[in-house]
C-alpha cells in the first residue's frame, strides 16, 4: 500500500523531483497501469476551474486622504462598495451594479475587480458623515490597485463541488444565472469543469481545507473556511461522486499579484453582473484511495437536470432527470425524447489552462502543497430560509 506524507512530497517538490500530472491526464494513467503503479509514481494531481463565481468581492485599503475621511458609502466607477467597516476599508462584491443601470447590466462590481486588476485608473466617490479626527465629508478621486496598501480578492463561495444542468419548461425564453434558456426545453446549460473540478476530484476533502494553498486568479491564494452554502450531505453516487450542488470553499489571495487572464468581469442578459475566476487546487498523492477519487472520468460524473421556468424560482427541489458530464460535454444530450444542444457557462480549456500552469508551477519549485490545518466539514446541510410575521 502505497503511503506518502506533504513533507516527503514538498521536499520531492523542493528539490524539482515531484511527478505532477492534471486531473486529466491521471484518468488515462490509471487506466494503463493501475492504482497501485500510479499511486506510486505520481506525486500531485492538479485540477483546475474557471467559471462565473458570484459570490466573489475584495477588500481594498484606499489610504487616507487629507484631511481624513471615514468613508460611510463609496462608488468605484458609480459601482456601491460596501463601506461599514474601518475608514478607508471597503468592499466591492461582484454582482453589485450602478444605483441608475437601466436594467442592461453591462457593468458592475466584477468589471470594478477587472479594471483594477488590470492597471486602470478607477473613480472613487465617497460621503461621510464628519467626526472630529475624520471631518471631511465627501471625496472624488482617481485611484489605482499599484497605490493601496492592501487589495483582498476574498470570495465567500466558489469552486462548486458540481452544479445543476438547466434547462426552461416553460413556455417563454428566461433569463437566469444560468444564462438564456429557450422555452420548451429548447437548450440545456451547465456550469462544471467535471473531471477537472477541484472538489469534484478530492469528493470527501480529504486533502482540502482551511489554509490549502491554490491557485488563485492567476497568483497563489488560500482556503480560509468552508464556502457559504456548503452542502457536503447532498446525494451521492456509489463513486462518491455528489449528483447536486454540494461542497463549496471559501478563498483569499492578494489582488495584487493576480491576472486579468484568469479573472473577467462578466455580464448576464438581463440578470446581472458577476466575476469569472480560475481556481486550481493540487492534489497531493497521500495513498491509492485519493488517486481513485482523482482518477474519476466525466462519464462516472453526473448531475441532476433541473427546470428553471418554474421549479427553481419557486423554491421546487425537483430532478428531471440525471445526465453525466460526458454526454454534456458532447453537444446534446436527449430529454423527453428529443435531443437538445448544450452548452458550457464555464470554460473547460481555461480550466486545463490552469491545471497545466499549477503543475508547472509545482514542478518548477514555485508552489509548495499547504497541509490542512482542517480538512472541510462533511455534516453541513444547505437550509432554506424560514419565513417568520414580522
Amino acid at each position: 500500500m502505497v503511503t506518502k506524507t506533504y513533507e516527503e512530497i514538498n521536499e520531492k517538490i523542493r528539490q524539482k523531483k515531484a511527478v505532477v500530472v492534471t486531473a486529466e491526464e491521471v484518468i488515462a494513467m490509471v487506466e494503463a497501469h493501475g492504482l497501485a503503479k500510479t499511486a506510486k509514481e505520481v506525486d500531485v494531481v492538479t485540477t483546475g476551474t474557471f467559471g462565473p463565481m458570484c459570490s466573489s468581492g475584495a477588500f481594498l485599503n484606499t489610504g487616507h486622504c487629507k484631511p481624513k475621511i471615514k468613508m460611510q458609502k463609496a462608488w468605484l466607477n458609480d459601482v456601491s462598495a460596501y463601506a461599514g467597516l474601518a475608514a478607508v476599508d471597503i468592499y466591492i462584491g461582484a454582482t453589485e451594479v450602478p444605483d441608475n443601470d437601466p436594467g442592461t447590466f453591462e457593468y458592475g462590481g466584477g468589471h470594478v475587480i477587472e479594471d483594477l486588476v488590470a492597471g486602470k485608473d478607477v473613480t472613487l466617490k465617497a460621503i461621510a458623515y464628519g467626526t472630529d479626527c475624520y471631518p471631511r465629508k465627501e471625496l472624488k478621486t482617481l485611484i489605482n490597485l499599484k497605490d493601496m496598501n492592501q487589495a483582498v480578492l476574498t470570495n465567500p463561495r466558489n469552486a462548486y463541488q458540481n452544479y445543476n444542468c438547466a434547462i426552461n419548461l416553460s413556455d417563454k425564453v428566461i433569463h437566469t444565472y444560468m444564462g438564456t434558456l429557450k422555452a420548451n426545453a429548447g437548450n440545456a446549460n451547465y456550469c462544471s469543469a467535471g473531471q477537472l473540478s477541484p472538489l469534484l476530484k478530492d469528493p470527501f476533502y480529504k486533502t482540502i481545507g482551511i489554509g490549502t494553498r491554490i491557485f488563485l486568479g492567476g497568483a497563489q491564494g488560500y482556503v480560509y473556511w468552508e464556502g457559504t452554502q456548503h452542502s457536503p450531505t447532498a446525494k451521492r453516487g456509489e463513486n462518491g461522486v455528489p449528483r447536486s450542488p454540494a461542497g463549496t470553499i471559501a478563498v483569499v489571495g492578494n489582488l495584487k499579484e493576480m491576472s486579468t487572464h484568469y479573472l473577467k468581469g462578466a455580464s448576464f442578459e438581463k440578470y446581472g453582473t458577476t466575476l469569472i475566476v480560475g481556481i486550481g487546487i493540487p492534489i497531493p498523492i497521500l495513498n491509492e484511495e485519493i488517486l481513485k477519487y482523482a482518477a474519476i472520468s466525466d462519464k462516472d460524473i453526473y448531475t441532476q437536470i433541473v427546470d428553471y421556468g418554474f421549479d427553481y424560482p419557486q423554491g421546487v427541489a425537483k430532478s428531471h432527470g440525471e445526465i453525466s458530464y460526458a454526454q454534456l460535454k458532447s453537444g446534446k444530450i436527449s430529454f423527453n425524447g428529443k435531443d437538445i444542444p448544450t452548452a458550457p457557462l464555464s470554460s473547460y480549456a481555461k480550466a486545463r489552462e490552469i491545471a497545466g500552469v499549477l503543475a508547472d508551477w509545482i514542478k518548477e519549485g514555485k508552489f509548495f502543497l499547504g497541509a490542512p490545518v482542517r480538512t472541510l466539514d462533511l455534516n453541513d446541510k444547505f437550509k432554506p430560509l424560514i419565513e417568520r410575521p414580522v
